[in-house]
């Protein structure tokens, strides 16, 4: 049965059909509205405000295609079906791109099928509705960073500002891990971002993100894997706190994104999962280095992976890494900044340089202060670090 009080519009050109979907739904408890033509129907939505919207994809005078395109100017938030006869695989795409909620085939033989499909729409309406007050503020953000970068050469202080207030609170504790970063930009707008991602009741995300370049075009990039992971964040929550999450997952998500913006631009990224449950690391890398360091007792070695950087390849793929989690442990992940302050010539030294430092400096403050990062006045290049640490 339909929860209380939702509505539907229906349009499509072929009465019959229109008649039918309608008359099913009807009976299954929702208010329906229905529209011959995508003119009509998108004077229904402004005066209805329906909840999901089921559209035709091939109409005459105005495509179900072009509808989708008014709807997200009008309704942007209204989830949208899109059904059509036609099965062309680029229409699925488009419609899809545009951010069509379903595509289905006609006819639609089964009409359960398009019910379920109405239902999981007002499952997701209702997530981004439970998430309202956070995505405000995130998309506030957001615009004030993009007005910002257009005025960059007069105001790159307040633009620092914004960027800032998307990065996380550090440190902070999560469970009985606690979680903290320091950024050192190159110019006033980092491409180095970090960020933590509540994921369920027993599991978070978090990740350190190098984006090639500096300054303005490196930071927007750097806002472009907030809100992506933010999209992903909500989609997760929809599979349910029973589906594992796997950072390979989230880095082919982010790599897919960022190809799919034409920007030129691709990222370095380490990006794990903690299971308070299991006690568990999964972590991914995308061409991060230096590699991160595990610290536990006496002992501080590099963890291992490889992998494409992010928004490169199309078909870049990323492997999973799991490890069992010390009892006291810290993790440091640097971006590839750090190796810049370093004075030995050959890599090979400059890692056990790292080592060296971070086998007694396990925390962000000691951390800051054994490379001098407080002090530092010019780098040529942006400097993150993360920590990840447990002390029973």
């Amino acid at each position: 049965m339909a929860p209380a009080g939702k509505s539907l519009l229906v349009i499509d050109d072929e009465a019959p059909v229109r008649e039918s979907v309608a008359a099913y739904l009807e009976d299954s408890g929702f208010t329906i509205f229905q529209a011959e033509n995508g003119f009509s129907g998108l004077e229904l939505i402004k005066k209805e405000q329906p909840d999901v919207v089921i559209c035709d994809l091939r109409m005459p005078r105005m495509d179900g295609l072009s509808v989708l395109r008014s709807i997200r100017d009008i309704a942007p938030h209204t989830p949208v079906i899109v059904v059509s006869g036609a099965g062309v695989m680029s229409d699925v795409v488009e419609a899809l791109r545009l951010g069509a909620s379903d595509y289905l085939i006609k006819p639609i033989v089964d009409l359960e099928v398009l019910e379920h499909s109405v239902m999981r729409a007002l499952q997701q309406l209702q997530l981004e509705r439970d998430n309202q007050s956070y995505r405000e503020n995130l998309e506030t953000a957001i615009k004030s960073l993009q007005a910002s970068l257009a005025e960059l050469q007069e105001d790159q202080r307040a633009g620092r500002q914004v960027q800032q207030k998307l990065l996380p609170e550090s440190p902070q504790t999560v469970a009985d891990f606690r979680f903290e970063y320091h950024i050192c930009p190159s110019l006033y707008l980092s491409g180095d971002f970090v960020d933590l991602i509540p994921l369920n009741d027993h599991s978070f995300g978090f990740y350190l993100a190098d984006v090639s370049g500096h300054g303005a075009s490196s930071a927007f990039v750097t806002i472009l894997l907030k809100h992506m992971t933010f999209r992903l964040r909500r989609e997760y929550r929809d599979r349910g706190a029973s589906q594992p999450v796997y950072p390979s997952e989230i880095l082919a998500y982010l790599n897919r994104g960022l190809l799919n913006t034409d920007l030129g631009k691709h990222v370095t990224m380490f990006g794990g999962v903690i299971d308070t449950r299991r006690n568990t690391l999964t972590y991914s890398v995308g061409g991060h280095f230096p590699l991160p360091v595990m610290v536990s007792g006496d002992k501080a070695e590099f963890l291992e992976g490889g992998g494409f950087p992010v928004g490169i390849f199309d078909h870049a793929e990323y492997d999973d890494h799991q490890i069992s989690l010390p009892d006291t442990f810290s993790l440091v992940a640097f971006s590839d900044g750090i190796l810049d302050l370093l004075p030995q010539k050959r890599l090979s030294d400059k890692e056990s340089q790292l080592l060296s430092v971070i086998q007694k400096s396990k925390d962000v403050e000691s951390i800051k202060a054994a490379f001098g990062l407080d002090t530092l006045t010019e780098s040529p290049d942006d400097i993150a670090v993360l920590v990840l640490s447990r002390n029973h």
